[in-house]
Parts: C-alpha cells; structure tokens; sequence
C-alpha cells in the first residue's frame, strides 16, 4: 500500500506541473488586466504601466514563468494583489469554511442519496422508483445558483427558518480558534455561536449538495439492481438466509465500490462548485474569494486557489481508491 501511495504521490508532480502551465497562460489571456481592475476609473496607461511594472507583468512572459516556478517550488505562492496578503494566508483563513460547507453537503448526499438509491432498487419499476429517478433528474438538470436563489427565498426572506447569507450572526461575539465555526462554538463551550454558524451552513450546504445527491441515487440504485441479480444473492434467498443479512453482508457492501467511487469524485466537484453557492449567499470561503479574484483579474489568487483544489481532489481520490480493499475484501490494491 505505502508503494502504491508513492507512486500516486510521484504522479501528482508532473500533474501539477502540465496544470500550472495551463493555468499561468489561461490567466494571462483573459481580457483586461489586474492593473485595470486594481486602477478602475484611474487605469490611465503611465498607471497600468507603473502597475505592470510594479508586479513584473511587463516581463516577457516566459521569463515570468520562470519566476513563478522558482517561487513557487520554494513554497511562495505568491501575493494577493487585491488584499496584499499572502495567497497561502489567504488560502488558509477561507479553507475551514468551504470544508465545513462541504461536509454538510456530503451528509446531505450521502445520507439521503444511499438510502433512496436503496429504496428506488428495491421497488423496481414502483411508484418509490419512479419518485426517486424524477427527484435525480430534477436534481441533476436544476442549475445550481439557481436552486440557491429559489432556498434562499423560500426559506430564508419569506418563512425566516434560516439565515440568508454569511457564516455567523456579526451580533455574536464568539470566539474563531480553528477557523471551522462550528467546532470552534462547541470547543470553547459558545454553544449559541455553534448553532447559529450551523444554521448558516443548512441552505447553502441543501443547495451544494443536491447534485451530488442526484447522481448518488442514480448510482446507488443502479449498483444494487445489478448486485441483486447475482447468482450469490438468489442463493442466499433460496437458503433461507434473512433479508435484513443479505441486505447488509450482499447486496450492500458488494454495490458500495461504485458508490464510493462516485463519492470521492463527488467531493472534488463540491469545492469547486462552492464558488456559485458561495456567492449566493455571501459565504466568506474560498470559492466565493476565487470568483472575485477573476474579476479582479487577481492571477497569484486565481492559480494558488486552483492549484491547492487539484491538490486535495487527487488526495481524495488516493484515499477513495485505497478504501476499496476496506469495503471489498476481494479488492486488493496491486
């Protein structure tokens, strides 16, 4: 396993180098500037100059990217031209919020997606099936900033049940310690902190989670279909064994490796789909800080934030694939 760990690892070099290339030259062909959105109405050209000198965007651009790999193999990912900080900082003051709304997302999917997927198998061709593909296909085809528009609305400015944008109520004075608000209320005993930051993570974290959602329940429903059929499971009944067995020890951890696949590529596409979410209801991570670096035409913010994404989604995608042998004995990791 610590050798098929290695070689992953040693794979993501070359990775993040071809994706760092991309990215330097996408940035730079954006139309406009970061001197002309950093100037505004003051952009005059002995401005944008002294700005594109400031920052060495005036250098040939080779030259540029040369020094941009030099920095950035010796951890310096730059600064944010927008705030001044460090884009790292930057990255890591937002990180917490975008995991915590993630999280919920996940539970969300997961916790409803499995067991509907379950469900629409085991009625076949019932009204529960036919409830759960139009549920998924709703899910699947209703634009994400779309759905948030319609929670916030609903939920949040008509009925009042929840919050409608940020991460905590400024009323409160509570107490940031990891950066994860939630934990970070329940750790210092704030336990009002804790509950109002969860109740502003219920409607963004619905409206993340629902296409992943979607696709769970497809997946799921499909895996246990195929898994049922198999000539183990129609054994296992003719035997006499008890449903609730071969649910669980069958049919269940056999459908999981798709599932968990799915999963784990789920996760990944839940941060980068943050940014939309995030902006709906002004939620202070770091998809919400990348959609206004590309306004701002922010380049150090736009290829760090990019960057550590394809980091943490190929490391979720190592863990996925090392959980299979866990699930599935018979999976062994070659």
């Amino acid at each position: 396993m610590l050798r098929v760990i290695g070689k992953r690892l040693a794979l993501l070099v070359p990775t993040l180098f071809g994706l760092s290339l991309l990215l330097f030259f996408w940035v730079r062909s954006l139309p406009g500037g970061p001197a002309t959105a950093l100037l505004g109405e003051r952009a005059t050209p002995e401005r944008i100059a002294e700005v594109n000198a400031a920052y060495g965007f005036d250098r040939p651009i080779v030259e540029q990217y040369v020094t941009y790999m030099g920095r950035l193999l010796s951890g310096d990912f730059g600064v944010s031209i927008e705030t001044g900080r460090p884009v790292l900082e930057e990255f890591a003051l937002r990180f917490p919020a975008t995991i915590e709304l993630a999280i919920v997302a996940l539970i969300f999917a997961i916790g409803v997606g499995i067991p509907l997927g379950y469900i629409a198998a085991k009625y076949y061709g019932k009204a529960a099936d036919h409830v759960s593909v139009v549920v998924s296909l709703i899910g699947i085809t209703i634009p994400v900033f779309f759905l948030a528009f319609i929670l916030k609305w609903v939920f949040a400015v008509q009925l009042g049940w929840f919050p409608p944008d940020g991460r905590q109520d400024s009323r409160i004075d509570a107490t940031h310690v990891t950066g994860f608000w939630v934990l970070d209320g329940i750790l210092t005993g704030e336990f009002d902190a804790a509950w109002d930051a969860f109740m502003h993570l219920i409607l963004p974290g619905l409206a993340l989670g629902t296409i992943p959602l979607a696709i769970i329940v497809r997946i799921t429903r499909a895996s246990v279909l195929e898994v049922s059929g198999a000539d183990y499971v129609r054994t296992a009944r003719a035997k006499g064994v008890m449903e609730r067995t071969i649910r669980d020890r069958f049919v269940l951890r056999n459908a999981l490796l798709p599932v968990v696949t799915t999963i784990g590529l789920q996760v990944g596409l839940l941060i980068s789909g943050a940014v939309l979410t995030e902006t709906v209801f002004a939620f202070s991570g770091i998809g919400r800080f990348l959609s206004q670096a590309i306004f701002s035409r922010d380049f150090p913010v736009l290829q760090g934030f990019i960057l550590f994404i394809a980091i943490i989604y190929a490391l979720i995608n190592l863990i996925v694939d090392l959980s299979y042998s866990l699930i599935d004995p018979r999976v062994r990791v070659q």
